[in-house]
């Protein structure tokens, strides 16, 4: 008889990266499968069977608590508040629960109600568990700084989910990061030398979500999808055959650093093979923030142009700022603001400075007596700082609150996507990395209601105002416009929401 192991994965509470708002529009329920989960279930043996639990799409049923043997729960920083109710309610059911992750792995002592931690990457850790726990001798923890071969990872089990609720899909091609930026956990949880799977092995990933039946936008959830450059271009050459022989079912988005903007043939082979969006790590224009935070490949060159030569093989930037450095000026609000309007960066994702446990940054606080408490995981949103500022606490939110109010309103937001559509050349690769409205989140359906709703909303006139224009000089890219429309929604939305929240006001 197969061991029944039911594997639930935490709601992800509203907040800027959650996109609940423009997920209305497309009728989905939210942004991504949980990855994790979909690995972990891979690597389970044959005589276990999987059953995955989204709460970000579906309820967890008495029935599914009824039916499994073990219980499996993997989440992030950000969903510890979720995680709580989930442990709580597996062991008033007397199920034995297992734990993994990120949050896990950086703060396992303090999380209650679990019988087993396996931490670290599951393709060392898991096995060993397994075997300790089916000759009935398993320990609390397993955890190993041994680093995976990831070119021996299964395939996720992308067959165990209903792809419909989700806006992407999501695929893995490396772990680990070359830079050491000092606040960023990646390096401690990976290692600072990428590894990466085999051009067949990805493809084969690739094919397997495309034999499920689904089209649309992945999400490659590399930290850094360039760490390894000479590797990653063996692999987007048979990317983009793949894409033109079935064709371009798929258009892709990642993270990168901004030494992207360096390799031209990089960027064109990015663009060739469907990338339409990067993610990139601004964090500041302040040169002696980014020294501080060892910030080092943003040092030396020019962001804005860095940003714009990227944009201009028709592949979004979407970046993300850092307010709280201990080197950022009295004028930091200033300065962020006028490179996010000069840079046509739409979705630009500001946070204030985080202490992520596990950390240079959280060990260099720490030492200094700065160290407050751990931090919920989300900067984006809280203004729970989890240590001490340099800068006057009040302050620091009342900058970090004046750069969401002045990126955000309307007329700004859409300023800055029509600056992004005007970049790229009119030409026929650059239009196939700014995919049309079927082809990605945008459909038919999401355009009419944002017709409706934008339309009719407080800024509609700013909206119509940002479609005509659109329509005028670059009407081959108004599917893209749509979609930057729709996104915008959430951003307007989440940002006027909390800067009218009681606590911006009594802290700022």
């Amino acid at each position: 008889m197969k061991t029944k192991t039911l594997m639930i994965y935490p709601e992800i509470p509203e907040t800027f990266w959650s996109f609940k708002h423009s997920l209305k529009f497309l009728g989905k329920k939210s942004s991504f499968p949980p990855l994790s989960l979909l690995t972990v279930a891979a690597l389970l043996p044959e005589r276990f069977e999987a059953r995955i639990v989204d709460l970000n799409v579906g309820k967890l049923r008495p029935r599914d608590l009824a039916w499994a043997d073990l219980v499996f729960v993997s989440a992030m920083l950000v969903q510890k508040d979720s995680l709580e109710r989930v442990i709580a309610r597996c062991k008033a059911s007397g199920k034995t629960v297992v734990a993994g992750g990120p949050y896990p792995t950086s703060s396992y002592e303090g999380i209650e109600g679990v019988d087993h931690f396996v931490l670290g990457e599951a393709e060392v850790t898991l096995a060993p568990f397994i075997a300790d726990w089916e000759a009935g001798r398993a320990k609390r923890v397993y955890r190993s700084d041994e680093r995976a071969d990831i070119a021996l990872t299964p395939p996720p089990r992308y067959d165990l989910i209903d792809m419909r609720p989700y806006s992407s899909m999501l695929l893995q091609y490396s772990r680990g990061c070359p830079f050491s930026c000092e606040f960023c956990e990646i390096v401690e949880l990976f290692g600072r030398v990428p590894r990466v799977k085999t051009p067949e092995q990805f493809l084969g990933e690739v094919e397997s979500i495309y034999s499920l039946g689904y089209r649309g936008s992945v999400f490659v959830v590399d930290d850094n999808f360039i760490g390894n450059k000479v590797e990653v271009k063996k692999l987007l050459r048979p990317l983009a055959e793949w894409q033109e022989a079935r064709g371009r079912p798929f258009s892709f988005f990642t993270e990168a650093s901004i030494d992207l903007a360096k390799d031209e043939e990089l960027l064109d082979l990015m663009a060739g093979a469907g990338f339409n969006m990067a993610f990139v790590g601004i964090e500041t224009p302040v040169e002696a923030s980014l020294a501080l935070t060892h910030k080092r490949q943003n040092l030396g060159i020019s962001l804005l142009d860095s940003v714009r030569k990227i944009q201009e093989k028709g592949i979004e930037v979407t970046g993300g700022f850092i307010l709280g450095f201990d080197a950022d000026p009295a004028d930091i609000a200033e300065r962020q603001i006028s490179f996010i309007r000069e840079s046509g960066i739409t979705t630009a994702m500001v946070g204030l400075l985080t202490a992520l446990p596990g950390t240079q940054l959280y060990k260099r606080l720490f030492s200094e007596g700065r160290i407050l408490g751990i931090s919920s995981g989300e900067n984006t949103h809280a203004l729970e700082l989890n240590f001490i500022p340099k800068m006057d606490k009040a302050k620091l939110i009342a900058s970090y609150a004046a750069v969401l109010k002045a990126i955000y309103e309307p007329g700004a937001y859409f300023e800055r996507c029509l600056s992004l559509l005007r970049r790229p050349p009119r030409q026929s690769s650059v239009n196939r990395s700014f995919p049309g409205l079927v082809a990605t989140l945008v459909n038919l359906r999401a355009l009419l209601r944002s017709l409706v709703r934008q339309g009719f909303s407080s800024y509609g006139v700013q909206y119509f105002r940002f479609l005509a224009r659109v329509l005028k000089e670059r009407a081959w890219l108004f599917p893209k416009a749509v979609e930057l429309a729709i996104l915008g929604c959430n951003l307007i939305k989440t940002t006027s929401g909390y800067l009218s929240s009681e606590l911006v006001a009594r802290e700022g």
